[in-house]
């Protein structure tokens, strides 16, 4: 799991790639290669480097010279960080060259079986067994051959390959990890992720699973794994290179927090509809007659986007009185769970190309359920597979760990919500209310950003803490386990999320003086109940930071939060949160944006 740069045109190809592999680290950062060749000489030359992508551009020669290219940066999947380890990887007899994205579930029979016949393996990893493949294939063609060692494959795979003999083409496919293509003038480009394109060109085409694709200087050409021409239309992206800039920021993260009253403002734009008190989502092709039909509510994500589909269930069953809840799509795909066809599906992932999301989509497909993806990347592959969905227009997240993307997925469940209430049971009254509450939430958001400075010293308080738990009841729960999850991500402190209402029934027994809790207390209709759990803490000599929209006798320190109305109070009360978590990870000295053994994009399982 990893990120894919390639080129091929008349430029000088590695500074180019090294480029690319830069605005792609975030999504893995263990090891780098790079291999180019020139129509000039012959052969292929390859450099590779345990590290990050500075290590690899010190160990490129001054002439490390070509026109084609392809790069990578990896996230260990298969084998230890390494030299030998890192992509891309080549056939014995230095012909055949690829990087991949993905696993290759049956890599160890291929393997086996290889070695058998003779070959010899360098590296630990999958990926060497496809190169083997390639070259050994007997077919005529580049892309023949690699359609053959595909057939033989099983598992995900984003591939791009070169072979000595057709210097004048890279060959790409796609089963279940994403491949772009960029489309220059008389030059042409392949990535894992825009980002590493926008640079050069904003014309891509995304290929589909079971998609191959032949790049040339001047030309491309899309197919099936079987052989049969496709028709690819390229689109504009979005978003300029400007885009991926830190901005004046010291890290994206930073960024990518501040960035959020506006990212908010982006989600809510040419939505909300005053006259009816309720929104236009014409993209979930849902129409009324069906949304009065459906009676349940299935939300499945992994991680970050799992929390946002916690706050986003519990806004759906406030706001349209549906049953709703929230499952990790990781465990729902493995389960064999039933199928309701009066359920609505709806699957979040920032990339829109989460590997357990999109297998829990397509099986779900398969079963002939409605699924709604709600995601940040236009035309990804969740985005193509389900039936209709909310682009939750957060802008491109380069930081590992998701801070405005998922504020604006939280807020995009609040579209969704007020949507279904208003087709449902919701009054004009509350449609308006709500409405009211979400225009509020970009100053809100800048209000709390000028306490960061006040955070920053409440974060250095924290930052030798060995554990902390984090608790909070009902509307308050999600926002304590993403709250937690952002400080084990970012700053490797362990922390642990707890309903609140749980604690008398074991968790009582860790807290001590030496164990911090964050209690997430909203001026709500359990704020009562939240303060009897802090007295409970403050029995044990458990010391306390609370998040909520008045000062706490109770906790040792407080963080105010401007009060918005009851349902969308947990989009705002996880926001400071993210900043402890940023300046505790400062304090610690920790890698902010590239935190240890995780990517951004999970493309495996």
């Amino acid at each position: 799991m990893c990120g894919i740069v390639g080129y091929i045109g008349k430029r000088d190809v590695a500074p180019l790639l090294l480029e690319g592999l830069q605005r792609l680290e975030y999504r893995g950062y263990d090891s780098a290669g790079i291999v180019v060749s020139s129509p000039k000489t012959a052969g292929l030359k390859m450099v590779k480097a345990k590290g990050r992508v500075r290590d690899l551009e010190a160990k490129v020669p001054a002439r490390f010279k070509g026109t084609t290219g392809i790069a990578h940066t990896r996230w260990a999947t298969h084998g230890a960080p390494s030299d030998v380890n890192a992509h891309p990887h080549m056939s014995a007899d230095d012909k055949v060259a690829v990087v991949h994205n993905g696993i290759i579930d049956n890599a160890a029979d291929l393997r086996r079986k290889l070695e058998a016949d003779g070959v010899e393996f360098l590296s630990e990893t999958d990926t060497e067994v496809l190169t083997h493949l390639i070259a050994r294939s007997e077919a005529e063609t580049l892309e023949e051959k690699v359609r053959a060692a595909l057939h033989l494959v099983e598992g995900t795979y984003g591939i791009a390959v070169m072979h000595a003999d057709f210097p004048d083409r890279i060959v790409v496919a796609r089963n279940g990890s994403p491949v772009v293509l960029g489309i220059g003038e008389k030059e042409m480009f392949v990535a894992s992720d825009i980002a590493a394109l926008v640079t050069h060109t904003r014309q891509i085409v995304t290929l589909d699973d079971g998609e191959m694709a032949t790049l040339k200087a001047d030309d491309f050409r899309t197919y099936t794994t079987e052989g049969t021409r496709t028709t690819a239309e390229p689109t504009t992206v979005e978003w300029e290179a400007a885009s991926y800039d830190m901005g004046g920021h010291d890290t994206y993260m930073h960024k990518e927090i501040h960035e959020q009253a506006e990212a908010v403002d982006r989600v809510l734009r040419g939505r909300i509809d005053d006259r009816f008190a309720t929104v236009h989502l014409g993209g979930i092709n849902l129409d009324a007659r069906e949304a009065r039909a459906v009676r349940r509510v299935k939300i499945l994500g992994c991680g970050t986007s799992y929390h946002a589909g916690m706050i986003g269930a519990q806004m759906i069953e406030e706001l349209a009185r549906i049953p709703a809840d929230a499952e990790p799509a990781s465990e729902f795909r493995y389960r064999n769970a039933v199928v309701d066809p009066d359920t609505l599906y709806i699957a979040v992932s920032q990339s829109g190309e989460t590997y357990d999301v999109l297998a829990a989509v397509q099986e779900l497909k398969r079963k002939g359920a409605r699924v709604l993806g709600v995601v940040n990347v236009v035309g990804s592959a969740i985005a193509r597979e389900a039936d209709g969905g909310i682009y939750v227009h957060a802008g491109p997240e380069v930081c590992v760990v998701s801070t405005k993307c998922f504020t604006n997925t939280t807020v995009a469940f609040a579209l969704l919500a007020l949507h279904l209430g208003r087709i449902r049971d919701l009054s004009v009254r509350d449609g308006k209310r709500i409405i009211e509450g979400l225009r509020r939430l970009p100053a809100q958001i800048s209000e709390i950003m000028k306490q960061e400075e006040e955070i920053k010293e409440l974060a250095k308080s924290y930052a030798d803490a060995r554990s902390m738990l984090f608790i909070g009841r009902v509307r308050g729960y999600p926002v304590a386990r993403e709250a937690s999850l952002k400080l084990k991500e970012v700053s490797y402190i362990h922390a642990e999320a707890y309903p609140a209402s749980e604690l008398k029934h074991g968790p009582l027994a860790l807290i001590e003086s030496a164990l911090p809790t964050v209690a997430i207390v909203p001026d709500d209709d359990l704020l009562e109940k939240n303060r009897a759990a802090m007295e409970e803490i403050k029995a044990r000599s458990g010391k306390i930071l609370a998040v909520a929209h008045q000062e706490q006798e109770k906790a040792d320190q407080t963080i105010v939060v401007p009060k918005n109305e009851d349902e969308l109070d947990p989009i705002l009360m996880g926001i400071p949160l993210q900043l402890l978590s940023y300046h505790t990870a400062l304090a610690l000295g920790r890698d902010i944006d590239k935190p240890r053994n995780l990517a951004k994009s999970v493309t495996v399982e």
